[in-house]
C-alpha cells in the first residue's frame, strides 16, 4: 500500500521533468531572441592621410637657358593628369562655336570636371563610413512574424521512456519517441544594443574622415579652377603667338615683294631674293606649326570643362598686363596657413588616426550589450499568448592572441605618419606661398623688360627695312631684324602668359583660388 501511494505522487514528478524537457526542445525548435556577445573592432584607417590618386594639377616655372631669346624668360606649364584632365558632357545646344569668358570656363569646370565628380563620389562614400559607423551606436529594433511547423524526435534530445523508468520504485512513464506534427504563430518586436568606447571613438573617427574629405573637396575646386584657368590663359597665349606670327608672316611677305621688284628692275641680285622667300616659307611654317597647337589646346580645355572637343571655343578676353602689389611673404604665409583647406584636411586626418588609435586601446575594455523580445505565440492567430526574454551581457576581454595589440599598433603606425604629414603640409604650403611670390616678382619684371625690347626690335626692323630700300644694306640685316622682332614678340607673350599664370599659382598658394581668379581677367 505504501509502495502504491509513493509511485502515485512520484508520477506527477516524472511528468513534470518530461514537460519541462519537451518545453525546453519546443523552445529551442520556435527559435526566439538569442543574445550573443561579440566585443567590437577598432576601424582602421589607412596608413597616410593623402590622396594616392594619379589626380594632379601643377603648375612649374622654370627659367630659360635659350640663347635665340631677346630676354632669358621664364618657361611656365600647366600640367593637368588623371581626373583633372577629363570631364563629363555638359548640356549645351548647337554645334556651333562657343563664345566662352574666364569666369563661365571656371564655372563649367566647377560642375563637370571629372575631378571635383570623383572628390564628391569620394565624399559621399566616407558619409555613408559614418553612418554605418554611427548605426553601431544606436540600437537595432525590428519586427518578425512567422508562422512554423515542426515535427520532433525527442530521442535525439535524450528523452524517452527508458529516461523516467521506475526501476527501483516500480513504475514507469510512458513518453512518445516522436513529438508532432505541430504548428504556432508568433508576431514578436526585437531589441537589441551594444555599447562599447571603440565604437563611440569608431564614430568620432569616421566624422573626423568625413570632415578631412568635405575640406578636400574644396581643396579640389581649387584644383579645378588652377587646372581651367590655367588651360584658358595657356589657349589665350597660343592665340597671341598666332596673331603674332600672322603679323611676322606679313613683314615677311612684305619684304619679298620689295626684294622681287627689285629683282626685275635689276637692283637686286637673285640671292637676295631667294632669302627673302625662304625667310617668308620659314614664318609660314611657324604660323602653321602654331595653327595647329592652338586647335589641340582648345580641344583640352573643351575635354577639362565638358564641352564637346569638337566646338570651337572664341575666347572673350585677352592677357592681362596689370602687376598686382604683393603683401609681402610673411603676410602672405600667414594668410596661407589660416585659409588653406589641405592643411586644414590634414588635420582632420590625424584627427581621424587618433581616434582610431584610442578604439584600438578601447578593445582592452569590456562592453555591455542587451537584447530581448516582446510578442504573442499561439497556435492559432486568434488566440495566443504574451512571451518575452530579456538578457543583459558583460564582456570582459581577456585573452584574443594578440588580436587588439596588433590593432593598436597598426593604429599607432597611422598617427606618426599623419603627424609628419600635418607638420610637412605647413611646410608645403610656406614653400607655395614663397615660390609663387618669387614667380611673381620675376614675371612682373620680364615683362616690362620684355615691352621694351618689343618696342626696341619694332624701330630696328622699321630701320632696316628703310635701309634696304635705299640700298644701303643687303637682305641679310632685315632678317636678322624680322628673327630679333620675332623673338621679342615671343618674349612678350611669353612673359604675360607666366605673369597670369603666376597669379593664378599665388591665389592657390594663398587658399583663395575661388574667390579671387575668377574674376582675374575682367575688363581685358
Amino acid at each position: 500500500m505504501k509502495k502504491h501511494k509513493f509511485i502515485t505522487r512520484s508520477r506527477p514528478i516524472f511528468a513534470t521533468i518530461a514537460l519541462v524537457s519537451f518545453t525546453a526542445v519546443i523552445a529551442q525548435a520556435q527559435g526566439g531572441s538569442s543574445s550573443s556577445s561579440q566585443s567590437s573592432k577598432a576601424q582602421q584607417v589607412q596608413l597616410s592621410g593623402r590622396s594616392q590618386g594619379g589626380a594632379s594639377v601643377s603648375v612649374q616655372q622654370s627659367g630659360s637657358s635659350s640663347t635665340s631669346s631677346s630676354v632669358n624668360t621664364i618657361n611656365s606649364t600647366v600640367q593637368v593628369q588623371g581626373n583633372y584632365a577629363g570631364s563629363i558632357n555638359a548640356p549645351m545646344d548647337g554645334t556651333g562655336p562657343v563664345d566662352l569668358t574666364f569666369a563661365q570656363a571656371i564655372q563649367l569646370g566647377l560642375h563637370y570636371n571629372l575631378g571635383g565628380i570623383a572628390s564628391d563620389a569620394s565624399s559621399r562614400q566616407l558619409r555613408a563610413q559614418r553612418l554605418s559607423a554611427l548605426s553601431n551606436l544606436l540600437p537595432n529594433i525590428y519586427a518578425t512574424l512567422a508562422e512554423s511547423a515542426a515535427k520532433t524526435d525527442l530521442q535525439t534530445s535524450g528523452i524517452s521512456s527508458s529516461t523516467f523508468s521506475s526501476g527501483s520504485v516500480g513504475g514507469g512513464l510512458s513518453i512518445p519517441a516522436v513529438v508532432g506534427p505541430y504548428h504556432y504563430y508568433s508576431l514578436e518586436g526585437n531589441l537589441s544594443e551594444q555599447l562599447s568606447l571603440t565604437d563611440l571613438h569608431n564614430l568620432k573617427s569616421a566624422n573626423a574622415a568625413h570632415a578631412a574629405a568635405v575640406l578636400n573637396m574644396r581643396d579640389t575646386r581649387e584644383f579645378v579652377i588652377v587646372a581651367v584657368g590655367g588651360s584658358y590663359l595657356r589657349v589665350l597665349a597660343s592665340i597671341a603667338l598666332v596673331e603674332s606670327q600672322e603679323v611676322q608672316v606679313q613683314y615677311a611677305q612684305a619684304s619679298y615683294q620689295q626684294t622681287a621688284a627689285q629683282l626685275q628692275s635689276g637692283t637686286k641680285a637673285e640671292i637676295d631674293a631667294d632669302k627673302s622667300l625662304v625667310e617668308l616659307q620659314t614664318e609660314q611654317q611657324r604660323l602653321s606649326s602654331q595653327k595647329g597647337d592652338l586647335i589641340k589646346q582648345k580641344m583640352q580645355l573643351a575635354r577639362i570643362i565638358g564641352i564637346n572637343p569638337g566646338r570651337d571655343l572664341h575666347l572673350a578676353e585677352k592677357l592681362s598686363t596689370d602687376i598686382p602689389v604683393s603683401d609681402g611673404a610673411d603676410a602672405s604665409i600667414g594668410y596661407a596657413l589660416k585659409h588653406r583647406v589641405d592643411l586644414q584636411a590634414a588635420g582632420q586626418q590625424l584627427q581621424a588616426a587618433e581616434e582610431a588609435y584610442r578604439a584600438s586601446k578601447s578593445e582592452y575594455l569590456p562592453s555591455f550589450a542587451v537584447s530581448g523580445y516582446y510578442g504573442l505565440q499561439g497556435t492559432n492567430p486568434n488566440k495566443g499568448a504574451g512571451v518575452f526574454s530579456a538578457s543583459a551581457t558583460l564582456t570582459v576581454p581577456i585573452f584574443n592572441s594578440g588580436k587588439t595589440k596588433s590593432d593598436v599598433q597598426q593604429a599607432d603606425a597611422a598617427v606618426m605618419q599623419r603627424k609628419a604629414e600635418a607638420t610637412d603640409q605647413r611646410g608645403v604650403v610656406e614653400d607655395d606661398v614663397r615660390s609663387a611670390l618669387v614667380d611673381l616678382q620675376v614675371a612682373s619684371h620680364q615683362v616690362q623688360v620684355a615691352q621694351s625690347n618689343r618696342t626696341l626690335a619694332k624701330s630696328t626692323l622699321q630701320q632696316s627695312l628703310d635701309r634696304y630700300a635705299a640700298g644701303v644694306t643687303n637682305s641679310v640685316e632685315v632678317v636678322q631684324s624680322q628673327e630679333t622682332l620675332a623673338s621679342a614678340e615671343h618674349d612678350y607673350i611669353s612673359s604675360l602668359y607666366s605673369l597670369n599664370l603666376s597669379k593664378i599659382s599665388l591665389a592657390r598658394a594663398m587658399g583663395n583660388a575661388e574667390e579671387t581668379i575668377p574674376d582675374m581677367l575682367k575688363g581685358n
